[in-house]
């Protein structure tokens, strides 16, 4: 039995898709009846309706632990994708909780349980900060403690280190880093996040573009690596899921000729967006908004960083999709 969390969000609902295509015996923990709809429209999305009913669904919480006592019979093997994903400052503790306190939860149950190998999906805002002599970060750059980092960064940085504690403690373990995930367009008008924020902005006729740069990947590629890894005799390593280190400007001009809409046209310099943040800072806290933009994404959307994909590559011979391509063809789903 393999248990996925998190298979209502993007990366969980098309790793349980892929999962049951090679014959997997699942269960999904879901936490309320709603989130289960979003995971069924990505079978549908993919004509795969079908497969959708072979998945357990069991209520569970990675917070609640006698929800996990059920969810862990019969496992061998688990995919841990749950997590709060957010940039809002006012999240600090909700980001501790779910991502640090949930992923010990997950490896102490796997470790009680004798669980045969755990996969953990992380992020590169968890990887290392480059140094002066250095270009690309991989997965052994090292991590400064005293450099800036998001609340995000530092929750996934440390569900990590939960990861390797767990390792130490005998069990086998497999860490993915994937860059911005690229996954289908989406049909709602629910808040969106990650790519998917991307595409509704652009759709409603986003006039801002910047020219940072950072690490692509479809959410096709994700998931396929993730299983191959786990189904392989690679454990205990860490790896950057990235098909490419793209400029901001770059993808917003493919999505915008996907969508057949007019492309960003004003170039957002960082002192427009360092003033932009601060607004918005200023904004949410007068009138007790949600931040739509932070000093962490007003930095990342200017910053150049290059990831290196080599280790993956070399441990798997990936060849990665175009993510440009493949933003042309999903648009056509």
């Amino acid at each position: 039995m393999v248990l996925v969390t998190g298979g209502t969000g993007l990366v969980g609902s098309h790793l349980l898709l892929h999962l049951v295509e090679n014959g997997e015996n699942v269960r999904a923990v879901y936490r309320t009846d709603s989130n289960i709809q979003k995971a069924k429209s990505v079978f549908e999305l993919y004509q795969k309706a079908d497969l959708f009913e072979k998945i357990e669904w069991l209520e569970a919480d990675i917070l609640d632990v006698p929800s996990l006592e059920i969810a862990f019979a019969d496992v061998d093997y688990v995919y841990h994708c749950a997590a709060l994903i957010s940039f809002d400052p006012k999240d600090e503790e909700a980001l501790r909780k779910t991502n640090i306190e949930g992923t010990a939860n997950m490896v102490n149950f796997s470790i009680a349980r004798q669980i045969k190998k755990f996969c953990f999906v992380s992020s590169i805002a968890a990887l290392g900060d480059l140094a002066a002599h250095e270009t690309y970060i991989t997965e052994e750059t090292d991590w400064n403690p005293e450099k800036p980092h998001s609340d995000y960064a530092i929750s996934k940085y440390g569900a990590e280190m939960e990861v390797w504690r767990a390792h130490q403690e005998g069990l086998d373990v497999i860490i993915v880093n994937p860059g911005v995930i690229l996954g289908p367009i989406p049909r709602t008008k629910s808040k969106q996040q990650g790519s998917a924020e991307l595409y509704v902005k652009v759709a409603k006729g986003l006039s801002f573009y910047t020219l940072g740069s950072t690490g692509f990947i479809t959410i096709d590629d994700v998931v396929k690596i993730t299983y191959q890894l786990m189904k392989s005799d690679i454990k205990n390593e860490r790896f950057t899921l990235i098909a490419d280190n793209v400029v901001f400007k770059d993808i917003l001009d493919t999505i915008a000729e996907a969508l057949k809409v007019k492309k960003p046209h004003l170039h957002a310099k960082p002192l427009l967006m360092n003033f932009l943040w601060i607004a918005d800072a200023i904004f949410s806290t007068l009138f007790f908004q949600k931040r739509t933009i932070t000093k962490a994404t007003a930095k990342a959307s200017y910053s150049k960083n290059l990831y290196s994909n080599e280790k993956i590559k070399t441990a798997l011979g990936t060849v990665f999709l175009d993510v440009h391509q493949y933003i042309k063809d999903i648009s056509k789903l």
